[in-house]
């Protein structure tokens, strides 16, 4: 049997292909029907040959689906469920699942702290950006959701952006009241907003250079928007605030923009790139003991770095400064268990609705198009989902 699914084909190339459709493979598996997965900012860098990915990776970590095969060990899932899965794979039983750590599973994927769905480096596990989607330790990794399909794209969220953007706030360790500066407007950058509007911040500041997207932040996070493009974003967020803020989210990672290089016919020139600069950036932009959160992806390898030492994945930091001020920092990917069941169920008694970030629902045929409309960064493309 055979399905449709995206599948890479090289730098600046995915296309839709026929590919097997997933088996159970082990006891504890199950198989889904996709109803919707989502296009990440993530899968651009593989996308854009930032990766070491290999041609026929069947893309996709953000996947929810209803259950059509359960695996004979699995307990808590049927037939007929709907559930979304973390874009994480884990097994729960490993010392880092056990504390909570699931983005750092050290059993599903051998020589590497952690595993996800079609994903270059994060083991054998293919994507959901297809007609059907098989999940390893299924009892562990699926979050079963309500039946129906109401909060449809809310839900969908779960799998990354909206417990990512959460997770941001959370490695900053902000608390009600405090001020933070959110660098980055994409989609995790805004779901950072909305978590920081959600848990109370006084004020919250977010830096990017498309307008769109920072509308949003106005409309939905009742941020102040700071495009780096206009000046200094630094001079902007202490101009405006008055000081130095709280806390900071670092949503860019790193192929961050240099606004002081010259712009010319296409703005998104990689020679424009500059992986330090919005962590040195944060570094000025937090007062004196702050602390940083640093959700955004930095790699140890990048095949289209700027320079030799980014190649590496060594960069610039103005270390000196972080030292005097004192500031804390928190990195590295979402552990998704950690946060989604609560999400949801903000999502269901209506305490949360991150849809609003939701701008193009399409069938899964059009997903070559739409890659290349994000990673265009064109005005009004913030989050894309795909429809088998």
């Amino acid at each position: 049997m055979s399905m449709d699914a995206v599948v890479y084909q090289g730098p600046h190339d995915v296309a839709i292909e026929e590919v097997g459709e997933p088996e159970i493979e082990h006891e504890n598996d199950v198989i889904v029907d996709i109803t919707t997965t989502c296009i990440c900012g993530s899968d651009l860098h593989m996308y854009e040959g930032r990766t070491a990915a290999d041609p026929g990776i069947v893309f996709g970590h953000e996947n929810m689906g209803t259950v059509t095969e359960v695996g004979d060990a699995v307990t808590t899932l049927e037939e007929g469920d709907r559930v979304v899965m973390p874009f994480n794979v884990a097994c729960g039983f490993c010392r880092n699942c056990e504390n909570g750590y699931t983005g750092f599973c050290t059993n599903v994927n051998p020589g590497f702290a952690g595993g996800a769905y079609g994903y270059v480096a994060m083991g054998p596990y293919k994507g959901g950006q297809a007609e059907k989607l098989r999940v390893p330790f299924a009892d562990f990794n699926a979050l079963k959701l309500p039946e129906g399909d109401e909060h449809e794209d809310s839900f969908a969220l779960l799998a990354d952006i909206f417990p990512t953007g959460w997770h941001g706030t959370r490695l900053a360790d902000l608390q009600p009241g405090e001020s933070i500066a959110i660098y980055g407007a994409g989609p995790v950058g805004l779901m950072a907003a909305y978590s920081a509007k959600i848990q109370g911040a006084a004020e919250i500041y977010v830096v990017d250079r498309v307008e769109s997207r920072l509308e949003m932040a106005e409309d939905h996070c009742d941020a102040h928007a700071i495009n780096f493009e206009e000046g200094d974003p630094v001079e902007q967020i202490v101009d405006a605030h008055g000081d130095e803020v709280d806390k900071g989210v670092d949503a860019v990672g790193y192929q961050a923009i240099d606004p002081e290089t010259d712009p010319g016919d296409d703005a998104y020139d990689p020679a424009r790139e500059n992986p330090a600069i919005v962590l040195n950036q944060l570094i000025e932009t937090v007062r004196p003991t702050g602390q940083l959160g640093i959700p955004g992806l930095y790699v140890p390898s990048d095949p289209g770095a700027p320079d030799e030492m980014a190649a590496q994945g060594r960069l610039g930091i103005d270390f000196g400064k972080l030292f005097e001020k004192g500031l804390k920092l928190g990195t590295g990917q979402c552990n998704v268990k950690e946060y989604n069941r609560e999400l949801r169920d903000m999502i269901i008694e209506g305490r949360a609705d991150p849809s609003w970030v939701v701008s193009h629902r399409v069938d899964l045929d059009r997903a070559p198009e739409m890659y290349e409309k994000f990673d265009e960064r064109e005005e009004g493309v913030i989050k894309v989902l795909l429809e088998p």
